[in-house]
């Protein structure tokens, strides 16, 4: 299929050559894998289209390579700066993805795995709504400030999004508002919960 794809969308449409196979080819891998969960699961629902605008994401691979910390060199795009320092290994793949106005970058290495020490003793943890996180020895953590103001926002602009009309420009760009919010929302309780299940070496 993919030999069909260069003979007949390169041919016509140039721009195509700007940009890297390992995104067509990767697209294709998805499609083979949902037609596949379909006839093996049919529960799963025919397959369709993905929405543009929605979990917007490419994926490459080859050369890749990771240099002064936080400098990763991607293929066709070029040198990019990250925001936190990136560990000093041969990248596999990446997968890069937008979320609001931001850029995230999630990579694949291959690593040796190394025991270690068990501290204290296992507890159970359960992620709420009300609060942060509940523990099985009966301790709560409450949720972050941020997380409650944003929440509100986030509600005020998707009531804004439902009042208008599908396909519009006003929607596009509420909805491109909203997803804002969503990103200070989830920004500040991943961070609380990143550092509440930090164990101390």
């Amino acid at each position: 299929m993919h030999k069909r794809l260069v003979a007949e969308v390169k041919s016509v449409n140039p721009w195509y050559y700007e940009v890297s196979k390992c995104a067509p080819q990767q697209a294709l891998r998805d499609l083979e894998r949902a037609f596949k969960n379909f006839l093996t699961i049919p529960e799963r629902g025919f397959p369709v289209f993905k929405k543009k605008g929605r979990k917007d994401s490419f994926y490459l691979e080859g050369s890749i390579k990771i240099f002064q910390g936080n400098y990763i060199q991607l293929p066709r795009i070029g040198i990019v700066k990250t925001y936190e320092i990136l560990p000093s290994v041969p990248v596999k793949n990446v997968t890069i993805s937008k979320k609001a106005d931001s850029w995230y970058i999630s990579f694949k290495y291959k690593f040796e795995p190394y025991p270690t020490e068990k501290v204290r003793e296992t507890i159970g943890v359960d992620i709420g709504i009300n609060t942060l996180a509940t523990c099985s020895d009966g301790s709560k953590f409450a949720n972050v400030k941020a997380y409650r103001q944003a929440k509100k926002q986030l509600v005020r602009h998707q009531r804004a999004v439902s009042k208008k009309v599908i396909g519009s420009k006003n929607r596009r760009k509420a909805v491109k508002t909203s997803q804002s919010p969503q990103k200070a929302d989830a920004t500040p309780r991943r961070r609380q919960l990143a550092c509440g299940t930090r164990t101390k070496q």
